[in-house]
């Protein structure tokens, strides 16, 4: 083999094993996480070509520098994209051919997580099946089909996305879980699930096994969640194709309401009560350009305590101000779900609804096989219901109405809420 030939060969070699040094090394979690179930002891013999199972002593020395080359390339193709899919195995088993089948105790509890997956004996019911299977449909039929409805976003790719865009999407590499969460859709709830079993926050060492212990003032803290838009961070030009791969293998999904019973509970929980933040980045907006306050209260106690707040109506003409955008996207809990979560560019395994959160919690669980570490928390607080909407919209003026529909009319398309014909037959 000539000098030449043998100075590509390093340099190549050299260059990969660069480029994974680089990976493990940015990913502080260690590269045994970086993505779930993955070993890195080099390629699994079903995945190199034939050419390189041959007997070595039949081979040529062209045959050597071509196998060499293939074994490299299905180390990082491995390394890449991981093992089978977590949900097709048990954990705490290894795959049948697993050369750790015969380790030791010690070393299975270095590549085991800690908890084993619920296994099922009995099948979960057809009807929730088809439940899922429905709203699943009704998105990618909503998606695909260009001359039904058209909204902004419907059509571009997830390349297209923004990096900022995608601050919503929660990843737990312990149980190869992505969650999309939709502010005033028991976010906080899931939220506080996904702090436990991803195991971001201890307690004197200690993970938190309840998410009712979580302290609440912790459970929003975006430090807790890693979250697609912090990729780029750890990962630089790789994060992309990183996330594709997570998408790809992962179980992802996302938790919708009734849009305009999101808008009053939004409204409710951010203006009806003391919220110094919101009081001063957007009440205080409010009240001078659609209540006549030139010069408001300067903090939330001392306009509550003569009265002033905004109303439901200064709200809604806030959302329909052409002009609210033009300063600043809306806010997370009344910007639309679809942009939250971008359904047309994901392929969401669960779609579940406030509305049959009950159901949906416990029918999530199973099929991420979690049910016997967390339960989903029970809650006893006032939920906005849509038989309230008339009550709410009565001093909305009719044309407002449709003008806040067709603002919200992607969301009520792509998670099969019905139009409110109530509200409009005035």
């Amino acid at each position: 083999m000539g000098k030449s030939r043998l100075f590509r060969i390093f340099m190549i070699v050299g260059a990969v094993f660069m480029i994974l040094l680089i990976i493990i090394y940015w990913d502080d979690v260690g590269a045994s996480n970086f993505y779930l179930h993955t070993t890195i002891s080099g390629p699994h013999p079903s995945r190199l070509s034939p050419q390189s199972r041959r007997d070595p002593e039949k081979k040529v020395e062209e045959d050597k520098e071509s196998s060499f080359l293939t074994d490299i390339d299905a180390f990082v193709n491995q390394f890449l994209e991981g093992t089978a899919d977590p949900t097709e195995q048990v954990r705490g088993e290894p795959p049948p051919g697993d050369p750790h089948n015969q380790s030791s105790e010690k070393s299975e509890e270095k590549f085991v997580p800690r908890r084993e997956w619920k296994i099922h004996l009995t099948p979960i019911d057809p009807e929730k099946k088809q439940r899922q299977e429905s709203r699943k449909q009704l998105i990618q039929d909503v998606c695909s089909n260009r001359s039904y409805f058209d909204f902004p976003g419907k059509n571009r790719t997830f390349d297209d996305i923004p990096n900022k865009e995608l601050d919503h999407l929660i990843v737990d590499d312990r149980h190869g879980i992505i969650y999309c969460y939709v502010p005033k859709v028991a976010c906080t709830n899931w939220k506080r699930i996904m702090i436990v079993l991803s195991e971001s926050l201890l307690l004197d060492g200690v993970p938190y096994q309840d998410p009712l212990d979580v302290p609440q003032e912790l459970i929003h803290n975006s430090s807790l969640h890693f979250t697609f838009n912090k990729f780029w961070k750890r990962y630089g030009k790789f994060s992309r194709h990183l996330m594709k791969i997570k998408l790809k293998k992962y179980t992802k999904f996302l938790f919708v309401r009734d849009p305009f019973v999101r808008l009053i509970s939004a409204y409710r929980n951010k203006f009806e009560q003391e919220n110094e933040d919101f009081y001063k980045r957007f009440a205080v907006v409010m009240l001078k350009k659609y209540s006549n306050y030139t010069d408001p209260p300067a903090s939330v106690v001392d306009a509550f305590a003569a009265g002033i707040r905004p109303s439901f109506s200064n709200f809604v003409q806030y959302l329909l101000d052409p002009n609210t955008e033009k300063e600043m996207p809306f806010n997370e809990h009344w910007r639309q779900m679809y942009r939250l979560c971008h359904p047309c560019q994901i392929n969401y395994d669960f779609v579940g609804k406030l509305e049959t959160l009950d159901e949906d919690a416990e029918h999530l669980l199973r099929i991420l096989r979690v049910d016997n570490v967390v339960e989903f928390p029970q809650s006893h607080r006032n939920r906005t219901v849509s038989s309230w909407e008339q009550d709410w919209f009565a001093n909305i003026p009719l044309e407002y109405r449709k003008e806040l529909y067709r603002l919200y009319e992607a969301d009520f398309k792509l998670f099969g809420y019905s139009k409110p014909e109530k509200l409009f037959n005035v």
